[in-house]
């Protein structure tokens, strides 16, 4: 499957499938490093609402950067991974006072893909941003794409050219997709969040969230995690978000 040949049906595909996401309509790129930060991990179906209510709040980086840590870790609840919170709320005081960098991946929390994508859907640079779904799409394939595909790349291996069960009779590069009726092996999944240290550092989190508490009162192992990861602060026998 040669480049040109995959990527012309592509994007006539994604022109009439393309996902109707809010962060697409923008090239500010603390807007779309908002949008790609949320949605590490995190269904992007959750993620839009929340983006929307982020934007209203901080609506530019000086905004945020500006705003209270305790705040930023308040108005991430239910997103789950909150260390990305204070990534991103460190990387807009960053931005705020020395400006967007050349290599996107100084940013806290920033590492190849978020910052190959801010600075493809932002600034415009010839780069294609690699999240699992391009990945997939382009190894299943073996065909090259350029950055002006990522986006239909992208859609097409959430919706459609999915990581067990592709949906081949669905996919506009079917034809000459060596990769065609494969069926592939689960990958191997994160372990339950029902009774994990995880849920129970969430959920402490949570607690001191809506108010300061006694250490007495809380998991001292999830506490001691929390602290280490800048997300509480222990002060004497009391527990609370930073400043």
């Amino acid at each position: 499957m040669t480049s040109a040949s995959a990527e012309r049906p592509l994007l006539a595909w994604f022109g009439r499938n393309a996902r109707d996401l809010p962060w697409r309509r923008t090239r500010d790129p603390y807007a779309i490093l908002v949008s790609e930060v949320m949605a590490q991990q995190t269904q992007v179906d959750r993620v839009v609402p929340r983006w929307e209510r982020w934007l209203a709040r901080w609506p530019t980086v000086e905004a945020l950067a500006a705003a209270p840590t305790a705040d930023v870790i308040r108005e991430w609840q239910g997103l789950g991974y909150n260390r990305r919170a204070l990534a991103l709320h460190r990387a807009a005081q960053q931005v705020a006072a020395h400006g967007w960098p050349d290599d996107l991946t100084e940013l806290p929390g920033v590492g190849r893909y978020t910052a190959d994508a801010v600075a493809c859907f932002a600034f415009g640079r010839d780069v294609l941003p690699v999240d699992v779904n391009v990945r997939r799409v382009t190894e299943r394939t073996g065909a090259d794409f350029t950055p002006a595909a990522a986006q239909a790349l992208m859609d097409l291996g959430a919706t459609v050219c999915l990581a067990r069960v592709p949906r081949c009779g669905a996919c506009p590069l079917a034809g000459a997709c060596p990769s065609r009726g494969r069926r592939f092996e689960p990958l191997r999944k994160q372990g339950p969040f029902e009774g994990s240290f995880r849920q129970r550092r969430s959920t402490t989190l949570r607690l001191v969230a809506a108010e300061s508490r006694p250490l007495a009162e809380l998991d001292a192992e999830a506490v001691d995690s929390l602290a280490r990861d800048g997300l509480v602060r222990v002060a004497g026998d009391t527990v609370s978000l930073p400043a």
